[in-house]
């Protein structure tokens, strides 16, 4: 039996091979278009259990099988998977353009919105059938014949866009390699990152030491290494990757260009201005102007912050550092320096308290202390030998849900960190399909014998995942299509991973999960102290450099015109004018890495990290009020947030949980800008 068609347990990744993937579409896709011509005919009554179940099961046999391949296809890269990979994409592009254009399918969707039965069925279903209307339409359901084809046609371009988007920053990165052999140039460096990069060469046989631009390698240099010239080298290479500075074949600039305009032209087909306003239609944020208006009120909230950030560093650099003038290479190394002289400690002294083991563990106590659960290592089969698998139980010892967890960055990996579904929660023939969900970083593998250690904010980023593993895991949802994460609004998505951030600067949890490398002393007290002092450090600094990239997602879809003579970068140029402080040199070629937006789903969307974060911070404050770890208000997040998937509005949830709507009073309280409001 091909792998990939075994719905019967875990995906088998030890025998999945790169030919099991075209024979596993075809299949899929032929059974599916099989009962879609059944479900269609006029004599299959519009009824959840004879129409709307035979098409969610048959969508989840389709996503958990093509889930699998395009979750190798970010961890595993290899060519045969790539091809395989790309051949199939188009098959499933194609299909959901014609399922979601199929008016057929839509007139039974509305039959059973206007039947009885509908206010018989529970709230997920109702929702289910909601959100099923309103994509329809979102998909061209209602176009005429000759715009739907040409709204398909598109839909397959931007897929294909996408993943080479991405594909071709995963090859630019991965085409840069510096070899030095004298270690003179890499004074500041730390030995654990000098060791990885002399493992690194000693791999390729080469004498010295390798240095590349994932992110355990680049990092640390421009952050610690005292050699001028190398930081900006390597500063130079990471900011000019996929553009018409390297390779023609990997450059990023025209599928750009192709996907700005196509998204314009796809909104405008449906009646929209444009793809900003299509992006909205299922988020909680209600028109561009509103989210522009909140990022702009942010922006002049934080930007007083981050002049005063600005003007020290540069201060601190010139008089400290000998730095007439700070550039954009300069400004992690000197962040560094200035964090040191400030507040007495290191990114590095403190990466000593945070080994992989006992970071997990003081992990797994926050959720065992807040929700009740019990985490335990178990067997599976997985991609790599370093992948580790893991099952949550219940206080009864029920399994509630599964997943996998892949921490280190690897040449056939995507960079960045990411949680996906392996496999979602719901009912099958009356029992309980248990979910299952990836957990993927991208942090330095141990060395030398020695445990992975992890940076605190490597800490944060994992917290995070893991907050989104959460809400895909933790689901009570019976119903596919707004389990777990199906369903959320994009802009509330963020909310239980952001929130699980919080815990990470708690004493009370810190002092669990810490453990020194060489001596197992617990981290001191006095250096939390620091770390605390420091929480804030360039946050006004940090804050609108993300207001930056909001703002250049809302704006490039929203009132930017594709056609016109303006380009991206420059679009880019006059909002840093706006609200950033650091200016970068003109031949950074940002929108080329944008993954987010152009190849992760987050166009027109990139503003949810802040909205989520007001969000987060305003549910947490509800555990700064009843105590951090407190197992009423855990049981009460877990109930209203969690377990409700995508079965009400996320504000709805948010209400539920917190008594109130959001306030943006605690995201500026945990920024330190609390006297924003006067500045």
């Amino acid at each position: 039996m091909n792998p990939l068609l075994d719905f019967s347990g875990l995906p088998r990744f030890a025998v999945i091979r790169p030919e099991h993937v075209t024979p596993a579409v075809d299949a899929l896709l032929e059974q599916n278009r099989a009962l879609i011509a059944r479900l269609t005919a006029p004599d299959t009554p519009a009824t959840w259990d004879s129409f709307v179940q035979p098409m969610e099961d048959a969508h989840e046999r389709l996503n958990r099988a093509w889930g699998i391949v395009g979750h190798l296809h970010s961890v595993l890269d290899s060519p045969a998977l790539r091809e395989a990979y790309n051949t199939n994409q188009p098959k499933i592009v194609e299909y959901y353009t014609e399922l979601g254009q199929n008016l057929a399918l839509f007139e039974k969707y509305k039959a059973l919105k206007a039947s009885p039965e509908y206010e018989r069925l529970d709230r997920a279903q109702r929702k289910i059938i909601d959100n099923e209307i309103r994509d329809f339409r979102l998909s061209g359901a209602e176009l005429p014949e000759d715009k739907k084809k040409r709204f398909a046609e598109i839909s397959a371009r931007l897929a294909q866009l996408s993943t080479r988007f991405s594909e071709n920053l995963l090859d630019a990165t991965n085409a840069y390699a510096l070899y030095i052999e004298d270690e003179a140039e890499l004074v500041g460096i730390p030995a654990d990152v000098l060791q990885a990069a002399r493992e690194e060469a000693q791999k390729d046989g080469k004498p010295g030491w390798k240095f590349t631009l994932r992110a355990p390698s680049y990092i640390p240099v421009m952050q610690y290494a005292d050699n001028r010239a190398l930081r900006e080298q390597l500063y130079r290479a990471y900011v000019t990757r996929a553009s018409e500075f390297g390779k023609p074949e990997l450059d990023n600039t025209p599928i750009i260009d192709e996907i700005l305009k196509l998204r314009r032209e796809a909104a405008r087909l449906l009646g929209y201005d444009n793809h900003a306003e299509v992006s909205l239609v299922a988020k909680m944020a209600e028109s561009p102007k509103q989210v522009l208006d909140f990022l702009n009120d942010l922006a002049a909230k934080a930007l007083p912050f981050a002049r005063r950030d600005w003007a020290e560093l540069k201060q601190f650099a010139k008089d400290e550092l000998g730095l007439e003038d700070l550039q954009a290479w300069d400004v992690a190394y000197a962040s560094e320096k200035l964090r040191v002289r400030r507040y007495a400690f290191s990114e590095q002294e403190v990466k000593q308290y945070f080994p992989e083991h006992k970071v997990l563990e003081g992990l797994f106590r926050v959720v065992s202390t807040i929700y009740g659960l019990r985490i335990r290592e178990a067997q599976a089969e997985t991609w790599d030998p370093t992948v580790r698998f893991f099952r949550i139980e219940d206080g009864e010892g029920r399994h509630v849900g599964s997943f996998y967890l892949d921490l280190y960055a690897r040449e056939t990996k995507r960079g960045g960190a990411w949680m996906d579904d392996a496999i979602t929660r719901r009912v099958v023939n009356g029992r309980v399909q248990v979910p299952v969900a990836y957990l993927v970083c991208n942090f330095s593998a141990p060395v030398g014998g020695k445990p992975a250690l992890f940076t605190h904010d490597e800490v944060l980023t994992l917290f995070h995942e893991f907050g989104h593993g959460l809400h895909h895991l933790l689901t009570q949802v019976e119903h596919y299509g707004v389990s777990g994460i199906h369903g959320v609004e994009w802009d509330a998505v963020e909310l239980p991973s952001q929130f699980m951030e919080n815990f990470c600067w708690e004493w009370d949890v810190l002092r669990h999960m810490t453990e020194h490398c060489e001596t197992g002393e617990p981290l001191p007290r006095a250096l939390y102290d620091k770390m605390i002092a420091a929480k804030n450090f360039q946050a006004g600094m940090q804050m609108v450099r993300q207001l930056e990239f909001s703002l250049f997602d809302m704006h490039l879809h929203y009132d930017f015109d594709p056609e016109g003579s303006k380009t991206p970068l420059e679009l880019l140029d006059e909002i840093r004018q706006r609200v950033a402080v650091l200016i970068p040199p003109p031949y950074t070629r940002f929108p080329q890495s944008f993954s987010h937006i152009f190849a992760g789903g987050y166009s027109a969307g990139y503003y949810s990290y802040k909205w989520a974060e007001v969000l987060s911070a305003d549910a947490y404050s509800l555990f700064e009020e009843n105590g951090v770890l407190d197992p009423a208000t855990g049981a009460k997040f877990r109930q209203e947030i969690l377990a409700v998937g995508g079965s009400r509005p996320a504000l709805e949830s948010f209400v539920a949980f917190r008594g109130r709507e959001p306030r943006v009073d605690a995201l500026l309280r945990h920024n330190g800008m609390v006297e924003a409001e006067t500045v």
